[in-house]
């Protein structure tokens, strides 16, 4: 579902981690998941008619997990005005720095970008 559906990514995410231990808050985050996709269920993506571009954006946010300290980062790239790829993960190492974290966010933006240039 989430391979479909960018726009409930980070709620899922945020959901999934309280799987082995769900409370009263989870269950109602989840019942709201489920209203939001019945609701939405009729709407599409649309590309637009411009001329077809690829455009990424890339974000980072410095020591996010409370348990491992590890920043988090991710991506969304758009052809021709729809979201085609996106990605939200932890890093795999502990960043000194929001600059350091802020290049491996666009490092892992661009290698997406020139994969998906292979194609054009």
């Amino acid at each position: 579902m989430v391979c479909t559906r960018p726009d409930i990514v980070h709620v899922i995410g945020t959901v999934s981690r309280f799987l082995s231990n769900l409370g009263r808050g989870h269950w109602n985050s989840m019942k709201w998941i489920l209203r939001y996709l019945h609701g939405t269920s009729g709407l599409r993506l649309c590309f637009g008619g411009d001329k077809p571009t690829l455009v990424g954006y890339s974000d980072s946010d410095m020591a996010r997990d409370v348990d491992s300290r590890k920043s988090t980062s991710g991506y969304l790239i758009k052809f021709a005005g729809g979201v085609v790829a996106w990605q939200l993960k932890l890093q795999r190492c502990v960043a000194l720095s929001t600059t350091k974290v802020g290049f491996i966010a666009i490092t892992e933006t661009c290698k997406e970008l020139l994969w998906l240039k292979k194609f054009m």
